[in-house]
């Protein structure tokens, strides 16, 4: 539902008219809906949320252009833009309690909880360090490469690990190759984008056997102030889990993606999420994808 501003009722000629005019200026009125561009335009790790957003609307009917930001936005300077109404009105990203209050998340996992869901981006000059790693206790002893402003650094943090910040996401992968930290911890739906694009001549390769797995959210956030964009995308949300044209985009998407890391063979370790929102919806479980952990 738009929660656009109702007629005065007045008689149900009026009344009638009002309903017109109503359903024409949702249809019918052009939506201009802005995203972050990438740093690169055929990003794998863009295509998805993308592609779910061209389906929610397009299951709510509304008449929209969707267009990425005129320059370069990473995921810290798109936040604080579409904080101020700039440049964007659409960002999704991985949720704490911080950004929910700052924002309109809309509270469906679009990515069903994968970005949670992490592997070892790892330097070929350091395999022996994962020989003896047995137990969470062994990988507490690694030190994980995050960003400075991502929710993942402060649950690392919170579940005993030392971990080495960077500003930005492109620094973590140059100080990876020079051996600095252990661990690159990527969501298995980032990852394999990641390093193949990288190249074949890396000295950096996926850590086969182990992941870690919190409980998390990757949501489409809006401006606080853009209630009518945010009830537009979950409407159109709901109605593709309702018809399943969002699981069947999901399976798609990240069936393949799961199968190429043999994630079934990984022994996956629990972490705990205190920057969990009590919102998150996680007694739903058809909204997300839950691994077989090992709680430690």
């Amino acid at each position: 539902m738009l929660n656009l501003r109702p007629c005065k009722k007045v008689n149900l000629r009026i009344l009638v008219l009002c309903g017109f005019l109503t359903a024409f200026s949702a249809h019918g009125a052009l939506w201009t809906i802005n995203y972050p561009r990438p740093i690169d335009d055929t990003d794998a790790r863009t295509q998805y949320p993308i592609a779910l957003l061209k389906l929610a609307l397009d299951k709510t009917g509304v008449n929209y252009e969707l267009r990425p930001s005129d320059r370069i936005l990473l995921t810290g300077k798109a936040m604080r833009q579409l904080r101020e109404n700039r440049e964007v009105n659409v960002v999704w990203s991985m949720t704490d309690s911080q950004r929910e209050k700052e924002l309109t998340p809309i509270r469906i996992p679009i990515a069903k909880g994968l970005i949670g869901l992490r592997v070892f981006v790892v330097n070929k000059n350091k395999k022996s360090k994962f020989e003896n790693v047995l137990s969470l206790n062994d990988m507490r002893k690694l030190v994980p490469i995050q960003g400075e402003e991502w929710p993942d650094t402060k649950i690392l943090q919170a579940n005993g690990f030392n971990v080495f910040t960077v500003p930005e996401f492109r620094e973590a992968y140059d100080l990876m190759k020079q051996g600095k930290g252990d661990i690159f911890p990527r969501s298995v739906i980032e990852v394999s984008a990641e390093l193949e694009a990288e190249g074949a001549g890396s000295n950096l390769y996926l850590e086969p056997s182990m992941a870690l797995y919190y409980p998390t959210a990757m949501y489409y956030f809006v401006s606080i102030n853009n209630k009518t964009l945010a009830n537009l995308i979950e409407t159109g949300l709901k109605r593709a889990i309702d018809d399943g044209s969002f699981d069947e985009l999901f399976n798609a998407t990240y069936a393949p993606v799961l199968s190429s890391i043999d994630m079934e063979e990984r022994r996956v370790f629990s972490l705990e999420n205190p920057l969990l929102p009590p919102e998150t919806p996680l007694s739903n479980s058809s909204l997300w994808y839950k691994p077989n952990v090992i709680e430690d």
